[in-house]
């Protein structure tokens, strides 16, 4: 059964504070060809460089942003490298999910103290624009979290990376910040990965949805969400459930090869012209059965957005206490049926599309089914 429980009490006693996300890290098999996507299809814009110009030996790195959502594609320079097994290993994916703090050390220290295995010592970095500490800890599968401190720096991006500015830009989406991440673990992982988020890094739990939440008459899983003291971080945690067939969490494990972020949720102040921006652009959506809005307004009450306008474009709609919220999911974006990316406005509500999941649920299965996966 669904629980919500708010915690408005967390940041007062948050031994972690953090300031948001920092950046994301994907691990690609060609950076610059992940950059031009990026830039084409989501509107990202072109910030910085890393490779063999600026002292990167092993390694070619580009940054991109739009809003408050700044990627970092990364490629290895030579085989037989850890960049390059991971590649091998899980695909184009998520290796780091970095968090900005005002003190690195003191978030390595207060994590691995509470049980978080190291993964980078708290180490400074300089150049002419001042410096960053960077600290961080292992989390599911390979999936790493790094603590980045950069009050006391006003370069492009980092130290060793120089601003990049092709004369190739087009205008951005309208996407914002980064809502939630979503990682997949296996089964019964869930309650160890988030006992993990709540001990080792203070996350409270925010939601939880069990098989009765989050099925379809063939698969089903499981999930909650944790959240930091200030809300501005939240990760849901999925794990498999039993079903008649193979769920989309089992899909994942099998393609990526363990543990980690399933999917980016990127929110926007306009997801009617966001998603006909990124439509134009080539990005290509789950559908829903058009049945699906014809009894949308006795489900969700008055919204502002005209149905006809989101039946044509296949936006979701969902209401908590709070409010209402809009939501579309990309296809995967990479070569394997893994990393997707969630486009979301919320208009007042805190939940996560509750009553949009057997709809969503079906959807993928129907990819699942085109793919003979399911």
């Amino acid at each position: 059964m669904e629980t919500l429980d708010y915690v408005e009490t967390a940041a007062a006693v948050d031994f972690l504070p953090l300031n948001g996300t920092d950046y994301l890290e994907l691990y690609v098999g060609n950076a610059r060809q992940s950059a031009h996507y990026f830039q084409t299809a989501f509107g990202f814009q072109p910030v910085a460089h890393a490779g063999l110009s600026t002292g990167q030996r092993d390694r070619e790195s580009y940054v991109v942003q739009q809003g408050k959502i700044r990627l970092v594609l990364t490629s290895p320079l030579h085989g037989d490298s850890d960049i390059g097994r991971h590649i091998d290993q899980h695909g184009d994916g998520v290796r780091v999910v970095a968090l900005w703090v005002d003190n690195a050390t003191k978030a390595f220290e207060e994590t691995t103290r509470r049980g978080a295995r190291p993964f980078l010592e708290p180490t400074r970095e300089q150049d002419d624009n001042g410096y960053v500490v960077r600290s961080g800890i292992h989390t599911y599968g390979d999936t790493v979290h790094l603590f980045v401190e950069r009050n006391d720096y006003t370069g492009v991006f980092l130290p060793g990376y120089e601003a990049w500015n092709p004369t190739y830009r087009l205008a951005d989406a309208g996407l914002k910040y980064v809502d939630h991440m979503v990682g997949n673990v296996g089964w019964n992982e869930m309650n160890q990965w988030m006992q993990f988020y709540q001990d080792v890094m203070g996350f409270q739990q925010l939601v939880s949805f069990d098989d009765k939440d989050i099925s379809t008459d063939y698969t089903a899983l499981m999930s909650k969400v944790m959240s930091n003291g200030n809300g501005r971080v939240k990760f849901p945690i999925n794990e498999p459930a039993e079903g008649k067939k193979k769920s989309q969490i089992e899909e994942y494990l099998d393609f990526y090869g363990g543990p980690g972020v399933q999917h980016i949720a990127v929110a926007t102040d306009n997801i009617v012209d966001t998603v006909l921006t990124l439509r134009d652009r080539g990005v290509e959506f789950l559908t829903v059965p058009d049945t699906y809005y014809d009894n949308l307004a006795d489900r969700v009450g008055q919204i502002d957005e005209e149905i006809t306008t989101l039946r044509s474009l296949g936006v979701l709609v969902d209401r908590d206490d709070e409010g209402y919220l809009l939501q579309i999911f990309t296809k995967p974006v990479c070569p394997r049926p893994t990393l997707f990316f969630e486009i979301i406005q919320r208009k007042g509500a805190r939940s996560f599309g509750k009553g949009n999941f057997k709809a969503l649920f079906e959807a993928i299965e129907r990819e699942q089914a085109l793919r003979g996966t399911l």
